[in-house]
């Protein structure tokens, strides 16, 4: 089975792809596992992963920037139902728009909500920006994708580094939530698509569990 991560120029490639080596050794699932600029071989993977750092809009300017990306995405996650897994940024180019530096920038429109700025209190103090550390995860346990957070404690933490956040969604979409001065939308997932706002590759074992779970939740 082919494991391809996209290259745009926005993502912590070698950390993502040692997670996922990490992963699928702990899962007994092994993997070719590739990074990736090339459309034409993004097209023929079996498993798909978009990860993301910086802004959004800048994101999205890397993989137009890659003539044919878009489209081997879109056939591959959306139209073949492969599996996929989108990492902070790449979990936020699912939604439909990003509103960043004043500017509103389309997304994939996989899901349904815009990113929006975070605006974080506790009561009258107002909570830094960017949300950056370890933070509980609280997954949406009826949800059909719930078994992503199988084997992991109630109190299990991740590491999260963001300042926009997914925002007015549907609930169907949502599988797990995490607090900062409000909700914060964790994980979502629709069909063959999962997507963390957290750093499953900087989770320690927590993210190794999570994402041996997304390759067996996802054969």
């Amino acid at each position: 089975m082919k494991l391809v991560i996209v290259d745009y120029g926005s993502g912590n490639l070698r950390s993502v792809e040692n997670a996922m080596r990490a992963a699928t050794a702990f899962a007994n699932l092994p993997h070719d596992i590739r990074i990736s600029s090339d459309p034409v071989e993004v097209s023929k993977a079996d498993y798909l992963v978009l990860p993301g750092v910086g802004a959004f809009a800048d994101c999205r300017a890397g993989l137009d920037a890659i003539d044919g990306m878009i489209d081997a995405i879109n056939d591959l996650a959306w139209k073949q139902h492969r599996p996929f897994l989108g990492i902070c940024v790449g979990m936020q180019l699912m939604a439909e728009t990003g509103e960043e530096g004043g500017q509103i920038t389309s997304g994939l429109g996989w899901i349904t909500g815009q990113i929006t700025a975070l605006d974080p209190w506790q009561g009258s103090l107002r909570l830094k920006v960017p949300h950056m550390g370890w933070n509980q995860l609280i997954p949406k346990a009826s949800h059909p994708a719930a078994a992503l957070f199988s084997g992991l404690p109630q109190d299990s933490r991740a590491y999260f580094l963001h300042g926009y956040h997914l925002t007015g969604g549907s609930k169907d979409q949502l599988l797990a939530t995490a607090d900062y001065g409000e909700h914060i939308v964790a994980a979502v997932a629709r069909d063959n698509m999962i997507g963390l706002q957290f750093h499953p590759e900087k989770s320690q074992h927590v993210g190794q569990v999570i994402l041996s779970n997304w390759l067996r939740l996802m054969p």
